[in-house]
């Protein structure tokens, strides 16, 4: 084989393997071995299945228990103290704390505020990703800056959001949340 398309093999290869969620670093080490029995390869196999299958139901306790019932201080058995979150809006915040802080904004303007249901669930590799539905009624006033508020309009919600997770040791150490926040303030009547 020329140079040139081995180079070519490789890359491509080096693609395929990072979205099946396999590094180059894996990769090489795995080339490595002159053949690995089958059954230490099922082993392997099996192994990450376990570990996906464990994040994501540690995922569902996180939102089904943990978030809707607020139970903040049970938030590190599914993150880490130092996690990274891409919040919907754009704003990135370090911490937990922070981002304790940021969820429990919902529940100031919507304390009925819980998921219901996890329609979509899928792992590979350390992340997850998750479609959670939220419902909530926007019954109390929401704080909108410099001591302005808006008043309830009694409203209820249905929010389709996605989390996509990056997973070490079996906590989260960097989240990424999607929701249509348009849909969301069209909903609760705060928007036409």
């Amino acid at each position: 084989m020329n140079p040139r398309n081995a180079i070519l093999l490789l890359a491509k290869t080096t693609v395929m393997l990072a979205i099946a969620g396999m590094s180059a670093a894996t990769l090489a080490a795995d080339t490595n071995k002159k053949s690995e029995p089958p059954a230490t390869l099922l082993a392997r196999i099996k192994a990450v299945e376990a570990q996906q299958e464990k994040n994501l139901v540690n995922f569902d306790d996180l939102d089904f228990n943990v978030y809707s019932n607020q139970k903040w201080d049970e938030l590190t058995k599914s993150h880490t103290h130092d996690i990274i979150v891409h919040n919907a809006d754009g704003k990135v915040v370090k911490g937990l704390a922070a981002h304790i802080d940021d969820l429990k904004q919902m529940f100031v303007f919507a304390p009925d505020t819980k998921v219901v249901s996890h329609p979509i669930r899928i792992a590979q590799g350390n992340y997850t990703a998750v479609q959670g539905v939220v419902k909530g009624t926007f019954s109390q006033p929401m704080p909108i800056g410099d001591g302005k508020t808006i008043a309830p309009t009694h409203k209820s919600f249905t929010l389709s959001m996605v989390t996509i997770g990056r997973w070490e040791n079996g906590v989260m150490t960097e989240e990424w949340l999607y929701w249509d926040n348009l849909d969301f303030m069209k909903q609760i009547g705060v928007m036409p």
